[in-house]
């Protein structure tokens, strides 16, 4: 199983060209299973691709109840696969919670958490971002966007950021989240619950929840959307 969805990571970075010769791929860690099969996909992917490219993990600890994240057994992961990882600690859930007090946090905490790991990706020599958003992520993204915003919209597999002057990737996007589940627990990921105070009570989980209830009558829906959207080239899928 472990090769198959590597081979389904490969399949996305070479049907939307996301990595190149030379590469310094950054990919964000937060500790959850889906940004952890990532490191963990593109470090094997990393040591046959035709493309020769480098692996950095990067984390941005959002000190939630004003307490820094033990990452100690990420290290160890880290380290087991021959990939530095660089821990950035930072006042976001402070700002956010506190300072601020927003009502729908996870939009603003999405934006900071991004600011910041675009920054250590620039001081860490990275010129690419891969991100963990899977399969199932696209498909709400696209529910939550004609839904909330009236807009028929995705996040793109591949996107570039000109005033940072880095690229945007998701190797995942041809993976199912069960998938990610059923490896997460093959491989003993070492995954670190979230503290979050608003954790599984996000508009995404709502929409998780709409998508699984019309799965029922529709049992092909998911597919029936990606196809959609790649057949209407939306968002350059």
């Amino acid at each position: 199983m472990t090769q198959q969805l590597i081979g389904k990571m490969r399949a996305a970075v070479e049907r939307y060209n996301m990595i190149e010769k030379g590469d310094c791929v950054a990919v964000g860690v937060s500790g959850g299973k889906d940004s952890l099969f990532l490191l963990y996909g593109l470090s094997k992917l990393s040591e046959y691709y035709p493309e020769t490219f480098k692996v950095k993990a990067l984390t941005v600890d959002p000190c939630f109840n004003n307490e820094q994240t033990d990452y100690s057994k990420i290290q160890d992961f880290c380290n087991e696969l021959g990939i530095e990882l660089i821990i950035k600690r930072s006042e976001l859930s402070k700002i956010i919670f506190e300072d601020r007090n927003e009502k729908s946090p996870c939009s603003l905490c999405a934006r900071m958490r991004r600011g910041i790991l675009h920054n250590m990706a620039k001081e860490n020599g990275c010129n690419r971002i891969a991100l963990g958003h899977h399969y199932d992520d696209a498909v709400e993204t696209f529910f939550m966007n004609i839904l909330n915003g009236g807009t028929i919209s995705c996040f793109s597999p591949k996107s570039y950021l000109s005033i940072k002057d880095l690229w945007l990737i998701r190797p995942m996007i041809f993976i199912e989240e069960k998938e990610i589940v059923q490896i997460s627990r093959k491989l003993s990921l070492p995954i670190s619950k979230s503290k979050c105070p608003v954790d599984g009570k996000t508009e995404r989980q709502s929409t998780k929840e709409l998508i699984s209830d019309l799965s029922k009558k529709y049992p092909d829906l998911k597919a029936k959307v990606m196809g959609a959207m790649q057949r209407g080239e939306i968002s350059g899928w």
